[in-house]
C-alpha cells in the first residue's frame, strides 16, 4: 500500500469513529422571557449558554419602559440567548446576592 492509500485509509477510519459519536442532546431554547426566581436562578444561569437576566419590580417606570425590548429581544435571538425576568420585589434573596440596589438591572450569565 502506498502512502497516499494510508493516509486514505487512515481518513476514512477517522471520519467513521467520528460518525459514531453520541453528540449533545439540543435543547429547545424559549424565544420569550423566562420567570426566574430565588429557588430557580442558579438553574437557569447554568442551564443555557447565554442567559440575560432582567431585574425588575412592577412599580417601576423603567422596567416597564425596557419590557416590551426585552420580549422582542428574546425572539429575536432565539437559539442565542435565553432571556429571563427576576421581580426583585418578590425574590429578595437573589437581589441582595447580586446587590442589586437600582433597577433595571440587566445580567449576563455565560456558560453558568
Amino acid at each position: 500500500m502506498d502512502e497516499l492509500d494510508e493516509i486514505k485509509r487512515k481518513k476514512m477510519e477517522k471520519m467513521m469513529k467520528d460518525m459514531n459519536k453520541p453528540t449533545a442532546p439540543s435543547i429547545e431554547l424559549p424565544d420569550k422571557p423566562v420567570i426566574v426566581t430565588d429557588a430557580t436562578i442558579e438553574s437557569m444561569a447554568s442551564a443555557y449558554p447565554l442567559f440575560i437576566l432582567d431585574c425588575w419590580a412592577e412599580w417601576c417606570g423603567p422596567c416597564r419602559m425596557i419590557g416590551p425590548i426585552i420580549e422582542q429581544l428574546a425572539e429575536e435571538m432565539k437559539g442565542q440567548a435565553v432571556f429571563g425576568k427576576l421581580n426583585v420585589d418578590q425574590n429578595m434573596q437573589t437581589a441582595n446576592k447580586y446587590r442589586i440596589s437600582a433597577i433595571p438591572t440587566l445580567m449576563i450569565f455565560k456558560d453558568g
